[in-house]
């Protein structure tokens, strides 16, 4: 009996110790097979016309029209952000993989999207008044993203497409300026209007683009929202559907911003729990992927990952437990993008490019 007791507690060490490995496990970069693996998710949906999700006002009768129609580059994968984003994502693949299979096909697809023509018709959109607010800030952030990839590759194609997409981006550049300086309290949800992420990503387009003076708004704008935050309440996230964490994306905000001193100074401030050197953040949880909503949370483990990365290169001491942090939220998703339900797949894939992008140099 004493030896059977102790087969099995011997099998249970045995299952634990693979369960922590497994939880703590190094996430490996995203080599051409993962890359090929998830581009097959946006080559499908871009062209992919419904089901869709219009976020339009109508002003009369007359704007009652099919997503392509109003939409004629990013008219698929399910909503106008999600199809911004998967355009990202090909971009990514065409510029880390040229002269491959997967860059070939990525690029006559967006050769087909990024017409002078198309772009007229994406721009005319925001041009009604109710319409001026439209997509703020999140689809907004990932055209600026879209276009910084376009513009920091050195392929022909990309900077031709760069060069076709300038109105659309130029407008929504004015929109931010017009609308920033209007904008006194920042939006701290964990959904779509999250004013970090908005930030955050447009910041990397202002840099790119070498747009002094919107990078200096949004870097302003930052400052006077986030500079005074104190003591975060992390343990209050995620709420039921978030795919943004409100605490962890305004300090991978501030981490852009904020030379290392001053940043690790103010992170001490606002979340001192991630110097604790038992702190612990356990991934979000879907119980249903069918759910458009819930399966939010899969998203939220991967952009919690790319918010661990940017702390860990701002700061030394916290390093290795930022990645392995970050390393654990991608493994509890990153089995659930390919072969999931439509309402994760067709954007999820895009978050966890960008997040093992954010792990590059780590």
């Amino acid at each position: 009996m004493l030896a059977r007791i102790l087969g099995i507690a011997l099998l249970f060490i045995g299952f634990t110790a693979i369960a922590q490995t497994e939880n703590t496990q190094e996430v490996k970069g995203l080599d051409y097979d993962g890359m090929v693996k998830f581009a097959e998710l946006p080559l499908h949906c871009i062209e992919q016309e419904y089901p869709y999700k219009l976020g339009q006002v109508l002003t009369d009768s007359t704007d009652l029209k099919g997503p392509k129609a109003l939409h004629p580059i990013f008219y698929g994968c399910f909503d106008w952000h999600s199809s911004v984003h998967g355009h990202w994502l090909l971009t990514m693949a065409i510029k880390n993989h040229v002269n491959t299979p997967l860059s070939i096909e990525a690029t006559a697809l967006l050769a087909k999207q990024f017409t002078a023509e198309k772009v007229a018709a994406e721009l005319a959109y925001f041009e009604p008044k109710l319409n001026k607010s439209f997509e703020r800030t999140y689809g907004w952030a990932w055209i600026l993203k879209l276009h910084a990839s376009m513009l920091d590759s050195y392929e022909k194609e990309t900077k031709v497409w760069a060069e076709t997409m300038a109105p659309l981006t130029n407008h929504i550049v004015d929109a931010y300026k017009e609308f920033l300086p209007k904008l006194l309290y920042p939006i701290r949800v964990g959904e779509h209007t999250n004013t970090a992420f908005g930030l955050s990503l447009a910041l990397d387009y202002a840099r790119v683009a070498k747009d002094t003076a919107f990078e200096a708004l949004i870097v302003q704008r930052a400052k006077d929202f986030y500079m005074e935050d104190k003591g975060c309440p992390l343990t209050w996230e995620p709420s039921g559907y978030d795919f943004i964490s409100p605490c962890l994306q305004e300090a991978e905000l501030m981490s852009k911003v904020l030379d290392e001193k001053t940043f690790n100074s103010w992170l001490k401030e606002f979340l001192p729990a991630l110097f604790l050197p038992d702190f612990k953040l356990e991934p979000g949880k879907v119980l249903d992927r069918t759910d458009g909503k819930l399966v939010h949370l899969d998203g939220l483990n991967f952009s919690r990952a790319w918010c661990f990365y940017a702390i860990a290169k701002k700061n030394n001491d916290l390093k290795d437990r930022m990645v392995k942090l970050g390393d654990l939220h991608i493994q509890a998703s990153k089995e659930q993008v390919v072969g999931s339900d439509y309402m994760g797949s067709h954007w999820l894939a895009s978050f966890l490019v960008y997040a093992l992008e954010a792990r590059k140099g780590l």
